[in-house]
């Protein structure tokens, strides 16, 4: 367990850059990982040697081979960390866009008639394409309402809104605003139950960084993530799509391969910083763990993140040392419950009396790093229905510790 071994949470923290100052602002906790998480020094270091090299991936000449090597070792290690046995993965401009071109294809090629299935929990970037293609190919969108309460949209919703006309469903694997993971392993067979052909597409993005990733578990046809979320850097987005979305008809150069689905020439850099990712996850899952295959170390990784970040939740929640928790707090409402087992990392709170940004700026002013969700575009879905105007989004990652959430909890009772 990682909450056990001061030496690991160290030479964890050791492996990213700005882990507890920021070169703008100086010493600082960083609480604002579901906003972008901190990068891998492997990863600025990779990125600073590829930016330099002019060739373009595949062409006869040793960079030309070299940079494309490094992209096909970058999707076969994908491969790996998501557990995919089939499909295809590219990059594009980011893990928002790449949802759109996924939907959207999904959508102009559904039977006319056809229904489009999502919920109200999604981040934009998927309820956003789904509505809008949806109406451009005539189809129905129909919305699976989540519960406020608990911030989650079950299988057990989609089931109750699915029928068998429906050809595309969208689902989110973790809200950014409550910080709760839905079970899309769960919500895939519900929809397939009753729709066995739908194409489903799944918004990773919050997710990846906080949990295992198993494609070959979900039984899905797109899954989109950022990697800038998942310890890499900005400036690109990695798909995965299934063998029959990549067979679909789609944008696309005349005469290019039937399957392909990227444009123009790919970043051998953001390629090589995914390998980094995936290599950090296999040294983590050998500290944590005697496994000797790189698969189930990465699905040791995963397990051990998951609890780690759960026992930083439960004690900004539940109190740690002589600090009392968010819960004692009679100032404090926590967003989407208490004791909610269904949470990632990610605690969104309100507190009585005073605006968010003025309490995140606050917490800045004593270098602690959170950020407000306001009830706009991104996040009115969730917190419109809860009567809330904003909140504030305390983020956490595995490299946080239980001093830094002590430090945010002095500050909190502070504010009473």
């Amino acid at each position: 367990m990682i909450q056990d071994n001061p030496t690991l949470i160290a030479a964890i923290r050791d492996r990213f850059a700005h882990v507890d100052s920021c070169p703008f602002q100086g010493e600082r906790i960083f609480f604002e990982n579901a906003g972008g998480a901190l990068t891998l020094k492997k990863v600025a270091a990779t990125s600073a040697f590829y930016a330099a090299i002019p060739d373009n991936p595949g062409r006869i000449n040793p960079a030309g081979q070299g940079t494309q090597d490094v992209i096909n070792t970058s999707r076969a290690d994908l491969a790996v960390f998501m557990n995919a046995t089939s499909g295809q993965f590219f990059a594009g401009e980011s893990g928002t866009e790449l949802l759109f071109r996924l939907i959207r294809t999904a959508c102009v090629n559904a039977p006319k008639g056809a229904k489009v299935i999502g919920s109200s929990i999604e981040h934009p970037a998927s309820r956003s394409a789904a509505q809008r293609w949806a109406d451009i190919a005539g189809l129905d969108y129909v919305n699976v309402p989540h519960n406020d309460a608990s911030g989650l949209v079950t299988a057990e919703d989609y089931a109750a809104a699915m029928t068998p006309d429906v050809a595309v469903a969208t689902i989110l694997h973790a809200s950014p605003v409550t910080g709760m993971g839905m079970d899309v392993a769960a919500i895939s067979k519900a929809i397939r139950a009753v729709a066995p052909d739908c194409l489903i597409i799944v918004d990773g993005i919050q997710h990846a960084a906080h949990g295992q990733l198993d494609l070959a578990a979900y039984d899905v046809d797109g899954y989109a993530i950022s990697p800038y979320k998942v310890f890499s850097r900005h400036g690109y987005g990695i798909a995965w799509i299934s063998d029959k979305l990549s067979a679909l008809p789609h944008d696309m150069l005349i005469d290019a391969p039937a399957t392909g689905w990227e444009f123009g020439t790919r970043d051998a850099g953001a390629f090589a910083t995914v390998s980094d990712v995936v290599e950090y996850f296999d040294w983590l899952g050998g500290e944590v763990s005697e496994e000797t295959d790189r698969r189930k170390r990465i699905e040791a990784a995963g397990r051990a993140i998951h609890a780690y970040e759960t026992h930083l939740t439960n004690a900004m929640i539940n109190g740690t040392g002589n600090l009392p928790g968010l819960r004692d707090m009679e100032h404090i409402r926590i967003i989407a419950g208490e004791d909610n087992p269904a949470r990632e990392g990610l605690v969104s709170i309100v507190v009585d009396g005073k605006a968010s940004p003025d309490v995140v700026e606050a917490l800045n002013q004593q270098g602690i790093r959170t950020h407000t969700r306001k009830a706009d575009h991104y996040s009115g879905n969730v917190l419109t229905p809860l009567g809330l105007e904003d909140c504030i989004r305390v983020s956490l990652c595995h490299y946080n510790t239980e001093g830094e959430v002590a430090k945010l909890l002095g500050a909190l009772q502070d504010l009473a």
